[in-house]
C-alpha cells in the first residue's frame, strides 16, 4: 500500500494496541488490505560447464610452443583468476603430450 498524500510506501506500525499502516509524512490508516508475496521459480535448464580435461575436442586450438615436448599446437581457454579489472588468464594444454601451462600475455 502507498500513502495517498506523498506516494511513499506505508509500513506496519503499532499504535497503542492496534496495528496500523503509517507513512513518514504522518499519514496513517487502520484499513489493512490483505497482501501476499508470490514468487515463482522457473527452472529453465542446465548450464553446461566445460571441463578442459574431459572436453578437449570442444576447445579451440592455437599455435603455441609446448615447454615440455616442443609441439607447436595447444588447446586454450580463458579463466578470470584475478580481480575483475585485471585481464583473464589464458590456459594452454598441449595437443600431443597434454601438458598444461599458463600464458599471462
Amino acid at each position: 500500500m502507498f500513502c495517498p498524500k506523498c506516494g511513499s510506501l506505508l509500513l506496519p506500525k503499532k499504535d497503542k494496541s492496534k496495528k496500523v499502516f503509517a507513512c513518514s509524512c504522518g499519514y496513517s490508516t487502520k484499513e489493512m488490505e490483505e497482501s501476499r508475496l508470490k514468487e515463482q521459480i522457473v527452472v529453465e535448464g542446465k548450464i553446461e560447464v566445460l571441463d578442459p580435461d574431459r572436453d578437449l575436442e570442444s576447445l579451440p586450438i592455437t599455435d603455441a610452443d609446448c615447454p615440455q615436448c616442443k609441439n607447436n599446437k595447444a588447446y586454450f581457454w580463458l579463466v578470470q583468476t584475478r580481480a575483475s579489472d585485471e585481464p583473464e588468464t589464458k590456459f594452454l594444454k598441449c595437443v600431443a603430450c597434454k601438458h598444461t601451462w599458463r600464458d599471462y600475455n
